[in-house]
């Protein structure tokens, strides 16, 4: 057996062995690089991925909604942490994020590169209980895509696999999207699943959860007739934590909300229904968002009450940019689902006590892929060697107040589907340059974020040698990660024609 050459399963079973992992190959080089940290009583681990909620949406990231949103409880996450300016998405839609975020791998390698169909959605699981490969396409599409996953392989090994080999109890609670009954979080190490399904919205936001031609949340058992959904994910987030407080746990809060439908409750939408709107419009999405608001600060109070506040490691992220329409992404240009900033860059403030500086602002780019491989560094547990983890550590970054630099050129994205009016594109964003490259239409787009947020000045045309160099790292990374293309369609048929 090769230095790297162990499997998931051997690398689960001799981690669960505790201190005698380092006899593990591999695992005494990581060891020694943590150093003193190694022997540190491990930090709980917090992750809140909120669903669709845009870069702007959070107070803290500007005035632009002039007051609208109200978030003081995450805002408060960042006085005392660090925020990223220039955070990603690992995808414009929800599933391949949340597979990012699990594994540290980016979508291209894992196959699920678009949103997840649940089964009331079409999403039949096959009874050979194996994903779809073929290529489709209508004779009126130019290009064939891949198919997209119905689920996450179970084969992926998740943050909560990788904790638990170091004795955290992990409790997943929310959204899940990745995957029907075989695949739910307790087939991938959580020890408890509250809420998560192959849903991608709920039904409703108000108990007993339930919509005609939908059903109602399996995993999620009604309580109290129209207790509002996020209050109950802050709730029974609470009571995780008060159960396990003795011992390292690993939370991951993935809210509904703000995904539509947009449902809030009528006191807090009647509040802002009263204030100036600022470019905002929709008063039930600012109450959906001062909910999820007060779910962090439900969960930030009783960590101070326990005192573990100053062992928690807290990540506050989204999956996707906001949906336009509901949401005003500016000055980032368009939202969810498109390869401009409105779609992919999100919030992302993380909060850890005695290492991160209170107050600090990063411009350093960081995405989805990133949290495992901290997680992984900051719990002491070194990363599997059987596989690619795409992402980087952050700790030495947190640790030097956002001084210490990346090691890495660029991050990337893959989306080779159509999705009403988009067409298949990858993405490539290198320091402040970003090229958007599209298989069908216009190939290429090309922006200086650092001069041009809003990406309003395409450069494509002035710049045909930074082109060049961009495609060939994003055509290199494709390949790197066995990426799955579109390709023409010899059926397609110009509209008007037989």
């Amino acid at each position: 057996m090769g230095e790297h050459d162990y499997t998931r399963r051997t690398f689960l079973k001799a981690m669960s062995l505790g201190a005698a992992s380092l006899a593990l190959p591999g695992c005494v080089s990581e060891a020694r690089q943590l150093g003193s940290d190694y022997s540190r009583k491990k930090p709980n681990i917090v992750l809140i991925l909120v669903d669709d909620l845009g870069w702007r949406d959070v107070s803290c990231y500007g005035p632009t909604s002039g007051g609208f949103y109200e978030t003081p409880n995450i805002d408060s996450l960042a006085s005392a942490g660090i925020r990223f300016t220039d955070g990603y998405a690992a995808c414009a839609v929800c599933s391949p994020t949340r597979a990012a975020v699990m594994t540290g791998r980016y979508p291209s390698r894992l196959g699920v590169t678009d949103w997840i169909r649940s089964r009331f959605q079409g999403g039949k699981i096959p009874a050979d209980k194996k994903n779809p490969t073929e290529y489709v396409g209508g004779k009126n599409k130019k290009l064939l895509c891949p198919s997209n996953a119905l689920w996450m392989e179970l084969e992926e090994l998740t943050i909560a696999e990788a904790l638990e080999s170091a004795g955290y109890t992990s409790c997943h609670i929310g959204k899940w999207h990745l995957g029907a009954d075989d695949w739910y979080p307790d087939k991938q190490g959580f020890d408890f699943n509250i809420g998560g399904c192959d849903y991608g919205q709920p039904p409703t936001y108000f108990d007993p959860y339930f919509r005609k031609g939908q059903g109602d949340i399996p995993t999620l058992k009604p309580r109290r007739k129209g207790e509002y959904l996020t209050d109950r994910e802050g709730d029974e987030a609470v009571r995780f934590i008060r159960q396990n407080k003795d011992k390292p746990f690993f939370l991951y809060m993935a809210h509904y909300a703000v995904h539509t439908p947009i449902q809030a409750k009528k006191d807090l939408t009647e509040k802002y229904s009263d204030k100036p709107r600022y470019g905002q419009k929709n008063p039930a999405y600012a109450a959906m968002i001062e909910s999820v608001d007060d779910a962090v600060g439900e969960v930030c109070f009783v960590l101070d009450e326990l005192n573990l506040t100053q062992n928690t490691l807290v990540i506050f992220t989204s999956d996707n940019g906001g949906l336009s329409g509901v949401t005003n992404n500016a000055p980032l240009r368009s939202g969810k689902g498109f390869p401009y900033e409105g779609g992919i860059r999100v919030p992302v403030i993380i909060r850890w006590p005695g290492v991160i500086e209170p107050g600090t602002v990063s411009h350093e780019p960081v995405t989805s892929v990133d949290y495992f491989p901290t997680v992984c560094r900051a719990a002491g547990v070194p990363l599997p060697g059987d596989r690619d983890i795409d992402g980087v550590s952050l700790v030495k970054h947190l640790k030097s107040g956002g001084a210490n630099k990346l090691s890495r050129d660029a991050i990337f994205w893959h989306f080779p589907h159509y999705r009403g009016g988009i067409v298949p594109y990858s993405i490539i964003r290198a320091g402040d340059w970003k090229l958007i490259k599209r298989y069908e239409g216009k190939t290429f787009e090309l922006f200086n974020l650092k001069t041009d947020l809003s990406e309003k000045n395409d450069m494509s045309q002035q710049l045909p040698e930074k082109i060049k160099e961009l495609d060939a790292k994003l055509s290199g990374w494709l390949r790197a990660t066995g990426a799955k293309m579109p390709k023409q369609n010899p059926a397609y048929r110009p509209a008007g024609k037989s």
